[in-house]
């Protein structure tokens, strides 16, 4: 079949919001598409194609009338050239909806010649012409239903007719297009070795002669005559006094079917016997177009060959192996061939196979508590699956089931009624046995209501506790609400209760959970708050773990200070760390690097909770990270990530299956069932199905959520401490030793500038070392722990698909940052005192366009003037001594206009000036206004012992 073009797409894709219409033509591969401007502009001329003035009848923009009559420029392709036009259209925002109709008609076009439903006949200027064919009753109800939902521009060119206009049959004209495309694909440089020759192959037109007769004996009995169905029928079933072994007689009939509807229908018999021309509602070569359908039934079901010699071809005796038969390979096989088989109403058949799970001694759930609720977490727990098998719906026991398979013939006689069951499907059920399986395996197929059983979907149901908690994780936030636990220093907003209800609910079940909350809505409290909550239980108390990148620890440690002021914190990292004597309401503090090295130790220890923090970290699970991690162990496993999925569902898969292993079966398996059907966007039921399992497990809010931010949009301000790294360790303390001394010997003016030159050194050495030693061909990664914190933020902002402004008082570090963005592939813009005032103009359109997501900014050039509300995000790299002048540039992004809330992140050297700094910002409040009010000529001020401990480093570099 011929390739369908892609190489035009991008030229082609300004189509898709054009209107457009088909216009059949003779021979079918001729017709084209014709594509006009809704704004009456001319359409974008496109190679292949061609301008012409096309006359439609549209909708009127006038109440008085229904449509109007208008002549607008229009292009015309062939349908070759615009198959990849419509087909795009069906997923191109802001396509037109008459292109986007034509495009679906393009995918059930092309869905049908993949098939094979591809007939060949003549058109009715005698061409050689393939079309779609022959078409099943599924397959016409689709084209009925598409043709139903045609919109007026789809069909816009009025028939040649006298008076008023008169469009085109909306069925007719998709027809017709579904021709077109099945007359052009095929003719490939291939096709005369399938055809023998030039007919149906070269896009010329071909009359050779024959050709009708040839084309008519191929397609005859399909769309273009009959087609046929078997009525099995089983006489004296019912007769008074008969015995209940006795044989039975079976019989198929044959029944023809026009080919107009469902309603002209007769028997073989009497078709055969009906004189002259035939029947109402056939034609006539009714008989002769059965007799070639016949022909091809009996080739695909043997048992109907002695039908073809028959004088008149109605009925097949059958004997109990074509009854078996006929239920199971031959139904299939006729109906492949376009042929259905009825069946008697009265004979119940449909022998069906389902699963019911739950516990093994029917435990329920009592008083709104489960009973015998098993641990999820552990892999000796084990939960029942029990077959159970019904027959038309009513559910059938073992014994009556071996009465079935022991009977060995398809018609059985149980519980008064004759049921038809195939005596091998009846062994197989039979032969299913009870197992037991993991309670998590268990909950998977409770919430999704199947399970995949030897490379089979099974139905399941549960039962007992089971079924209860089914109920009970269908919604993650109807959980019972939960107060604020006792000791935390904070008021929790609305939906951080609903969501510590639902994490302390989760947990509670010996379920681990993902909290997917957007960046800044406070996933850390939650989870301290979360932390209290299960020291008031015994059987859930116990230290917590927390894994988290290196730049996060001291984020950590100071959250905890604030929010649980008094719980024991320690940091499991560096050269000396020691887990000896935990409290048991201990905070636990590592990173993923330490955890993956010291798993063993980590593993020895009854933790009641194990938290991931930014747990996109190990979303590769077969890394070394990924393997240490599942081997500690809790009592509750929490992960929190404001990205689950950032590239593709394996990602999703790794983190659910730390916190729940087994819930989303094997990675291949998963991966079959489930990523590439939904990520390929083929298969909405597969999406939906994981939906449902995933639901009870993920808790995602984003901040434009209804209920999360519902007033004028917050400002949330964050600070991030992180460690500097060795190199910029060892060039703090030689400069601030080195400074010192020289200032402890100077006169007042010269002790001035050496401290404000001292405090500049060491901000530029916590930015970036380059920064500080003037390098003009830097290598920048690995040697700050700022630029490693703020490339972590931007993969967060930008998997968000928000934008960001990125701060800084150097504009040297500035271009720093822009040359390492391009290096990354960031993309970025920089905006500093030396831009010139009409480029400062284009770089704040094309931010506020969304065309670059990045802003970097000098904090004096940009800190006021600008409207950047586009940003979501506003990050200080550096901090200002005055806070004022950081409000003021927060202000680009926070102020009217803005709709979403800001988030606000200062970047802090761990244990430098900076900290100092920040710290006497937020907690001395009344310090910083009569102290630090002046920035840093305040500073110079300070007694040479004051200025050592304003600038000693404190802490290890990591």
């Amino acid at each position: 079949m011929q390739r369908i073009p892609t190489e035009p797409l991008s030229e082609l894709s300004e189509l898709t919001r054009c209107c457009a219409v088909f216009l059949p033509s003779d021979p079918a591969r001729s017709g084209q598409m014709a594509f006009w401007r809704p704004d009456a502009e001319t359409p974008p001329a496109v190679a292949g194609g061609s301008l012409s003035d096309l006359d439609l009848v549209l909708p009127a923009h006038d109440r008085a009338r229904a449509v109007q009559r208008v002549r607008l420029p229009a292009l015309l392709l062939p349908v070759r050239t615009a198959l990849p036009v419509l087909t795009h259209a069906c997923t191109e925002p802001g396509g037109h909806r008459a292109t986007a109709f034509w495009g679906t008609a393009g995918l059930l076009a092309l869905h049908l010649l993949a098939r094979g439903l591809l007939l060949p006949g003549l058109s009715p200027g005698d061409h050689d012409a393939w079309r779609a064919g022959p078409l099943s009753p599924h397959d016409a109800e689709l084209v009925c239903e598409l043709a139903a939902a045609m919109p007026p521009e789809s069909h816009a060119v009025p028939l040649a007719a006298a008076g008023r206009p008169r469009l085109p049959d909306p069925e007719r004209l998709l027809r017709s297009f579904l021709d077109a495309v099945a007359d052009t694909l095929p003719r490939t440089p291939a096709a005369p070795l399938v055809t023998g020759g030039t007919a149906y192959a070269a896009p010329e037109p071909q009359q050779p002669p024959g050709l009708r007769a040839w084309a008519d004996d191929i397609a005859a009995g399909h769309d273009a005559g009959v087609r046929l169905s078997l009525r099995v029928e089983a006489p004296g079933l019912h007769d008074a006094g008969r015995e209940d072994d006795a044989p039975v007689r079976f019989r198929a009939v044959l029944q023809v079917h026009g080919v107009s509807g469902s309603a002209d229908v007769a028997d073989a018999a009497e078709l055969w016997a009906s004189p002259g021309a035939g029947r109402e509602g056939f034609g006539a070569r009714a008989r002769a177009d059965a007799l070639l359908a016949l022909r091809r039934a009996a080739r695909a079901w043997a048992p109907l060959t002695p039908l073809l010699t028959a004088a008149a071809p109605d009925v097949v005796e059958l004997d109990d192996d074509e009854i078996v038969e006929l239920l199971g390979e031959g139904a299939r096989a006729l109906a492949a061939a376009g042929v259905d088989v009825h069946w008697p109403k009265e004979l119940t058949r449909e022998l069906t196979t389902h699963a019911a799970v739950g516990p093994p001694d029917g435990g329920t759930a009592v008083g709104g508590k489960t009973s015998a609720l098993p641990s999820f977490l552990s892999a000796d727990a084990l939960v029942t699956f029990r077959w159970w098998f019904a027959l038309g719906g009513r559910e059938l026991s073992r014994e009556e089931l071996d009465r079935l398979a022991e009977a060995k013939r398809p018609l059985v006689r149980l519980r008064d009624r004759w049921v038809l069951v195939d005596p091998h499907e009846a062994d197989r059920a039979r032969a299913r046995q009870d197992r037991s399986i993991t309670p998590v395996e268990a909950l998977a197929a409770a919430l999704t209501g199947s399970a995949e059983v030897d490379g089979r979907r099974v139905e399941v149901r549960p039962t007992g506790w089971l079924e209860g908690l089914r109920e009970r994780l269908a919604d993650p936030e109807a959980a019972q609400p939960v107060g604020q636990p006792p000791g935390l220093a904070a008021t929790l907003r609305d939906y951080q209760l609903r969501g510590l209800g639902w994490l302390v609910r989760t947990t509670a079940l010996g379920l681990g959970c993902c909290l997917a909350d957007d960046m800044g809505l406070g996933k850390t409290v939650t989870l301290i708050a979360l932390h209290l909550h299960r020291q008031a239980d015994a059987s859930a108390a116990g230290p917590t773990l927390v894994v988290c990148p290196a730049s996060l620890l001291g984020n950590w440690q100071r959250e905890i200070e604030r929010f649980a002021p008094g719980v024991p914190v320690r940091r499991f990292h560096g050269p000396g760390r020691i887990l000896g004597s935990l409290a048991d309401g201990e905070f636990v503090l590592t990173t993923y690097g330490t955890m993956r090295l010291d798993a063993e130790r980590l593993a020895e220890v009854p933790w009641g909770m194990v938290v991931t923090d930014e747990a996109q970290h190990v979303k590769n699970p077969y890394a070394a990270t990924a393997r240490a991690l599942r081997s500690i162990g809790a009592r509750a496993r929490v992960a929190l990530t404001g990205t689950p999925v950032e590239n593709n569902l394996t990602e999703l898969w790794a983190i659910l299956d730390w916190a729940t292993p087994g819930l989303l079966g094997r990675l291949g398996t998963f991966r079959a069932r489930y990523a590439q059907p939904v990520e390929g966007g083929r298969d909405p039921a597969a999406a939906e199905h994981l939906a449902r399992l995933v639901r009870p497990f993920l808790l995602r809010r984003r901040k434009s959520d209804p209920g999360i931010a519902p007033e004028l949009p917050p400002k949330t301000e964050t600070d991030h401490p992180v460690a500097l790294t060795h190199e910029q360790t060892g060039l703090y303390e030689a400069l601030a030793r080195e400074t010192l001394e020289r200032i402890a010997t100077a006169d007042d003016m010269a002790r001035r500038g050496l401290i404000v030159k001292l405090l500049t050194g060491l901000k530029q050495i916590c930015n970036h070392p380059a920064q500080f030693l003037k390098e003009d061909e830097p290598r920048l990664p690995e040697r700050s722990g700022k630029l490693e914190l703020l490339d972590e933020l931007l993969d967060t902002i930008l998997a968000e698909g928000s934008a960001v402004l990125v701060f800084t008082q150097y504009v040297r570090m500035a271009r720093l940052l822009e040359r390492h963005l391009t290096d990354r592939g960031v993309a970025s813009q920089l905006l500093h005192g030396g831009t010139p005032v009409a480029e400062r103009e284009k770089l704040v359109h094309r931010f506020q366009e969304g065309e670059v997501p990045v802003f970097l900014l000098s904090l004096k050039a940009a800190g006021t003037g600008l409207n950047l509300t586009r940003a979501e995000h506003v990050v200080h790299y550096d901090r200002w001594w005055n806070p004022a002048v950081e409000a003021q540039a927060t202000d680009r992004a926070y102020r009217i206009g803005q709709t979403r809330p800001v988030q606000v992140h200062r970047l802090i050297a761990e244990g430098t000036v900076e900290d100092r700094i920040a710290e006497m910002l937020g907690r001395k409040r009344e310090l910083a206004d009569a102290v630090l009010g002046a920035g840093e000529a305040a500073l110079t001020e300070l007694t040479d012992t004051e200025l050592a401990a304003l600038v000693e480093l404190r802490g290890e570099a990591r």
